[in-house]
């Protein structure tokens, strides 16, 4: 019998008294009898059929999805279901999120309790909306592009799969992310919507979940290591049922960034970096502890500011600067500038540099998409092994001999 049978047999006792007490017209005792217990027979049987209908899922022991970088996300599988947790979802952030993944079948069995989850998603997914460039790689390299049915800011999305696929109208323009067009994406009618956000107050997802659609927040960008953030491949592995083939993705990634890392030490020389441009008379450049000091620290690099704290970048000002990096080596990511004419415009104080005078400044900016999307904005994250690669091959050309960087060129 179910646990909860002594007290249903409790609770109708008492029906079956107060029934007796209150047949006062009855002159025969033992119809009165009949017609009671007859009443609580019918109660306890509609009673049973509605407890064995769907039950209540309480999971006890889960096998936990293997994570060896990424801190912002767990998922735990339950066999039936699996529970994903997105722990980090922007910096600094007291909230967490939990969602349950199931598929139809089990779905149709097993109740959830509404207060413990902030969405019950059917997977795999057959429609999608990401809100990031950043979420387009996952996608492809699961080879589940063809479920995404809406972005907004089309034009910045640089993959030449999904840009066929926008050509052919089946991916819609949603807008601006900070106010995308709701009432286009709910007539699309995604399984789910993968977000983003600084601190969580996005009005936009608040009205999207009001519709029934869950919005997941995706905190890949707020991991503290590039291979943390490429890991978040298992994160859209988990919605497709595809965290085999997301691992094995992962892992060759992870390989070739390690072996780069590793033949990066080999060499002695570590050319010293500067980083960053001036706008409106402040230097914006990463910190220390950031994913990007970090990729310059695995190639091998001499990142002036490495030793820095923080989070953000660092807004310094041009004596600041020039002090400290007038003869670096090399100048990387100089903001969003296009050419040398073009950094020598916003500032004179530019050419002083040697990295400018000798023309040694790469860029990311000049690898963009057919519509103008930068490339790295969107596959940086994905392959942090291109990007060391990259790096390793101008900080130190006499390594990776047959290697093209991929994002990055020479300012000219």
């Amino acid at each position: 019998m179910k646990p909860n049978f002594a007290a249903k047999i409790n609770i109708l006792s008492i029906v079956y008294i107060k029934t007796l007490n209150n047949i006062t017209f009855e002159t025969n005792k033992a119809q009165a009898l009949k017609k009671a217990i007859f009443f609580l027979f019918t109660i306890f049987v509609f009673s049973c059929k509605n407890e064995t209908a769907k039950p209540i899922a309480k999971p006890v022991d889960g096998h936990q999805l293997e994570l060896k970088y990424a801190k912002g996300f767990s998922v735990t599988d339950y066999s039936t279901f699996k529970v994903l947790n997105i722990k980090n979802p922007w910096p600094d952030s007291e909230k967490s999120y939990r969602y349950v993944l199931i598929n139809k079948e089990n779905a149709a069995k097993t109740t959830f309790v509404k207060d413990e989850f902030d969405g019950i998603i059917i997977n795999p997914i057959k429609k999608i909306v990401v809100t990031s460039t950043t979420h387009i790689p996952a996608l492809e390299l699961l080879n589940a592009e063809e479920t995404l049915v809406g972005f907004p800011g089309t034009d910045f999305i640089s993959s030449e799969k999904i840009r066929m696929r926008i050509d052919e109208g089946k991916i819609r323009e949603l807008g601006k992310n900070e106010s995308i067009n709701t009432e286009v994406l709910l007539s699309l009618n995604p399984n789910v919507v993968i977000g983003f956000g600084i601190d969580g107050n996005n009005k936009t997802f608040e009205t999207i979940k009001k519709s029934g659609i869950p919005v997941i927040y995706n905190g890949d960008w707020v991991e503290d290591s590039p291979l943390a953030k490429a890991e978040w491949i298992k994160f859209f592995g988990t919605l497709y049922h595809k965290e085999k083939e997301a691992d094995s993705i992962f892992n060759t990634i992870e390989k070739n960034y390690l072996e780069a890392k590793k033949l990066a030490q080999t060499v002695k020389n570590k050319p010293t970096i500067l980083s960053g441009a001036m706008h409106s008379d402040i230097w914006y450049l990463p910190n220390g502890t950031s994913t990007e000091a970090q990729l310059l620290k695995d190639a091998n690099t001499n990142y002036l500011w490495q030793n820095s704290q923080g989070s953000g970048s660092l807004k310094l000002s041009f004596e600041t600067v020039f002090t400290k990096a007038k003869d670096a080596d090399i100048w990387i990511n100089p903001s969003n500038y296009t050419s040398l004419k073009a950094l020598e415009n916003s500032s004179s104080h530019n050419t002083m540099f040697s990295a400018f005078i000798n023309k040694n400044i790469y860029t990311i900016t000049n690898t963009t998409g057919k519509t103008g999307g930068v490339l790295y904005y969107e596959l940086g994250f994905a392959r942090p092994d291109l990007v060391l690669k990259d790096l390793i091959k101008i900080c130190h050309p006499e390594l990776l001999k047959d290697y093209k960087p991929f994002f990055f060129k020479p300012l000219e």
